[in-house]
């Protein structure tokens, strides 16, 4: 139900911009939310969007480099990553659900993930 695609190889000091399509899928009930897995290490929480677009939460280490949007019309959600580091290397998923939260259990739909790799 989540389609998330837009990842790639980067250079550090690159950019990007994931997109997380949700064809078919009332997207304006739902806050949605991005979270990465970067290898060895647990799922995080990078950045969320009301389901208006009206507030965003992104985490401190990407507050700057990581901008969240949304466009509901189009049933689309954004993240741009500029400034991209080695350490943003992960598998990106895309979440909705009825909050904002860090919690993985308050999403309910998940995307199939999408592979960012800073690298030169």
């Amino acid at each position: 139900q989540l389609q998330a695609s837009g990842g790639g190889l980067v250079q550090p000091g690159g950019s990007l911009r994931l997109s997380c399509a949700a064809p078919g899928f009332t997207l304006d009930y739902y806050v949605i939310a991005w979270f990465r897995q970067a290898p060895g290490k647990e799922r995080e929480g990078v950045s969320c969007i009301s389901s208006s677009g009206g507030s965003t939460y992104t985490a401190d280490s990407e507050e700057g480099r990581f901008t969240i949007s949304r466009d509901n019309a189009k049933k689309t959600v954004y993240l741009q990553m500029n400034r991209l580091k080695p350490e943003d290397t992960a598998v990106y998923y895309c979440a909705a659900g009825r909050r904002c939260s860090v919690d993985q259990d308050e999403y309910v739909y998940w995307g199939q993930g999408t592979l960012v790799t800073v690298s030169s």
